[in-house]
């Protein structure tokens, strides 16, 4: 009889060992102004605010576009939270329930910066004689 209560006590730690919990990590992302389009390391995940499940710790590049404003391009890092370092991951692992890792980035767009009319009339000019390195500018072309 004892021999039995102990087979059924190995039986249930072991089954536990293999349904425990896990860990659950997901990244929300909101701009000023809501509903601009985030890529996330070159991948369209939608208008913000968005939420999306990651695997990985460390560098991410992050575009956010909108029209009628300027296109961010920067990167952020999530660092790994200390039960993601070795001996706690394996604790979190193993303990039951589940561990949710939830972090949050806010991005500000801002509108476009007004340009100088003369300014860019001149890099447009520029821009036209490099596209055209023979060609004189109609304005400065003799009047027949």
């Amino acid at each position: 009889m004892r021999n039995c209560c102990l087979m059924v006590l190995a039986i249930i730690l072991a089954a536990n060992l293999f349904l425990c919990g896990c860990v659950e990590r997901k990244l929300t992302i909101n701009t000023e102004p809501p509903g601009a389009l985030v890529t996330l390391n070159d991948e369209e995940i939608g208008p913000a605010p968005v939420t999306v499940p990651f695997n990985w710790y460390g560098d991410y590049t992050v575009r956010i576009s909108k029209a009628g404003y300027e296109t961010l391009n920067t990167h952020r890092e999530l660092k790994s939270p200390l039960h993601d370092y070795f001996p706690f991951d394996l604790f979190a692992q193993i303990s039951p329930g589940r561990t949710v890792d939830s972090y949050e980035w806010t991005f500000k767009l801002n509108p476009p910066q007004p340009q100088d009319r003369d300014l860019l009339i001149e890099n447009a000019k520029i821009l036209e004689q490099q596209l055209n390195p023979g060609q004189q500018p109609e304005a400065n072309q003799p009047a027949k």
